[in-house]
């Protein structure tokens, strides 16, 4: 058994990190991952528990096939729990294709930085185990590498998903600032307009009395 660790800390609120966890998927930076299906979704005591189904690409080298198969598309298991309220994320991760074979158990932890609470936090751990097939060490070695590259690939692409939010608000802000703006002129025009048809009735009035103190 392999076990692989790592730490990052993204300059980015929790609350922004972890909604931007959810849409990780599709990112240009992680295109092994297919996509994620809800299997279940629900909240006990206000933590939210969520299951989801992720259909990724396994892309193992040729002579692995005759050992363990192959797969078009290869399916994980992932749990998560989201407490707002302590302000933890957890997701757990378990490999379904190749389980005859291969065990890949991977968790991540998203929690505000102890030091920077504008900052968060990210734990990673994976246990990788082969049996049943001649190598296995080296094919322990072998997912053990691809899962610390994966794990970079996806912390840019979580920082993409980052982008794409802060994009996204700022977006509404100008959106919301420009109704505003419109609003504000079109209330000014109006305003204009009655001030200058009550002037033009005043104007009328003042010229009606006129006419009539002259006869």
């Amino acid at each position: 058994m392999k076990i692989w660790t790592s730490e990052h800390t993204f300059n980015h609120p929790w609350e922004t990190v972890t909604q931007a966890a959810w849409r990780k998927y599709p990112n240009p930076m992680t295109p092994s991952i297919l996509g994620t299906d809800v299997v279940e979704r629900k909240v006990v005591d206000g933590v939210l528990h969520t299951h989801r189904l992720v259909q990724s690409k396994w892309y193992f080298p040729k002579w692995t096939h005759q050992l363990i198969g192959s797969a078009k598309i290869c399916f994980a298991s992932e749990r998560s729990t989201v407490d707002p309220n302590k302000r933890q994320m957890m997701l757990k991760t378990i490999n379904l294709t190749f389980c005859r074979h291969i065990s890949v158990d991977e968790v991540l932890y998203y929690e505000p930085h102890p030091t920077d609470p504008g900052k968060t936090l990210l734990k990673q751990e994976a246990s990788v185990s082969v049996r049943g097939v001649p190598l296995s060490h080296y094919m322990e070695d072998l997912l053990t590498s691809t899962i610390s590259k994966n794990a970079g690939k996806g912390r840019q692409g979580l920082e993409w998903v980052i982008g794409r939010i802060n994009s996204e608000v700022m977006g509404i802000a100008e959106t919301a600032a420009k109704s505003t703006d419109d609003l504000i002129l079109s209330t000014r025009r109006s305003l204009d307009d009655m001030t200058e048809s009550a002037r033009k009735s005043m104007d009328e009035i003042h010229a009606q009395a006129a006419k009539h103190m002259h006869i």
